[in-house]
């Protein structure tokens, strides 16, 4: 049996490999290399600069700003749907009322909320920002319009307000994500065993004992993971997709709603400074792998098995 045991899983190993290397480990070796250059990503002409992209970037107060602004959505924006998610989850799994036969159950009608908590994760984030774009319009949309039926005149512009704006983007991603983590935290809150519920219930324990006694403990592995995946989400696709379409400039009023993505792309694509902006992407790299470590460290604890 161990005969070409290692020639065999080399085999199976020497195609993904590749490809990862390819596509995911030679575009970052690449635009490494091109960060100490000046080229503008429209000539194929571009010479060495050294760390003279670094040293702007430092001096840059769009990229702080920018650097700020991932940041916070990479620290609330996991927080507040992890939170809201793993809430939904228990009351839909386990803290409805005491039915005949069963001594823990879900809210009634769990199975229709965990289809509408989920239904906007069928949406695309681009379809979603741009119908809350709709209706945060500040003359036409829904909100304002709401608002001013109901006996508000002095209505606010949520997007156009530099401080209100990130914290409306913020909350139109908490909006579409939630449901996913639901649904994720539902699942295993229907692997854990009924037994553990059932006698801390008999030994007088409250629901909100249970939860953070049993669910929470034996679902930390998930969160955790949850908790990266957001993150990265945050500081990468989805915070540009959803920031560079819902914001007005994009990016603005006056850089309030700007994130390292949005930033890199700009710099790219609207100043044709492609060498610069690879030197943000670096940034973001860091940035990204500072979390997923700073994330995997905190969160480490002993494996609980059932």
């Amino acid at each position: 049996m161990q005969h070409g045991k290692y020639r065999f899983i080399v085999g199976f190993l020497v195609v993904p490999m590749t490809l990862y290397v390819v596509f995911v480990i030679w575009p970052f070796i690449q635009s490494i290399y091109y960060s100490f250059t000046d080229w503008t990503g429209l000539s194929p002409d571009f010479k060495m600069v050294g760390f003279d992209n670094y040293t702007k970037m430092l001096d840059d107060d769009i990229f702080w700003k920018s650097l700020q602004h991932s940041v916070l959505l990479a620290i609330l924006l996991p927080l507040v749907t992890l939170g809201l998610a793993l809430f939904f989850a228990f009351m839909l799994n386990v803290g409805g009322r005491r039915r005949k036969g069963a001594a823990i159950a879900g809210v009634r009608g769990s199975g229709f909320y965990k289809i509408a908590y989920f239904f906007p994760q069928v949406l695309s984030i681009a379809i979603v920002a741009i119908l809350f774009q709709f209706a945060f319009d500040p003359a036409q949309g829904m909100i304002n319009g709401t608002l001013k039926a109901v006996g508000f005149d002095d209505v606010p512009d949520w997007l156009g307000d530099p401080d209100l704006a990130l914290w409306v983007i913020m909350g139109v991603l908490v909006w579409c994500t939630t449901g996913f983590f639901v649904v994720l935290f539902s699942a295993g809150m229907a692997s854990i065993p009924k037994d553990f519920y059932e006698a801390a219930l008999l030994d007088g324990a409250s629901r909100f004992t249970t939860f953070f006694r049993i669910t929470l403990p034996l679902l930390w592995d998930t969160v955790q993971s949850g908790w990266v995946y957001m993150g990265i989400l945050a500081l990468g696709a989805e915070g540009f997709a959803i920031v560079h379409i819902m914001s007005v400039g994009p990016g603005g009023p006056d850089y309030s709603t700007t994130v390292l993505p949005l930033y890199v792309y700009q710099a790219a694509f609207r100043d044709g400074q492609a060498g610069y902006a690879t030197t943000i992407g670096v940034a973001l790299l860091i940035v990204t792998l500072a979390f997923a470590a700073i994330v995997m460290r905190v969160g480490r604890r002993e494996r609980l098995e059932f």
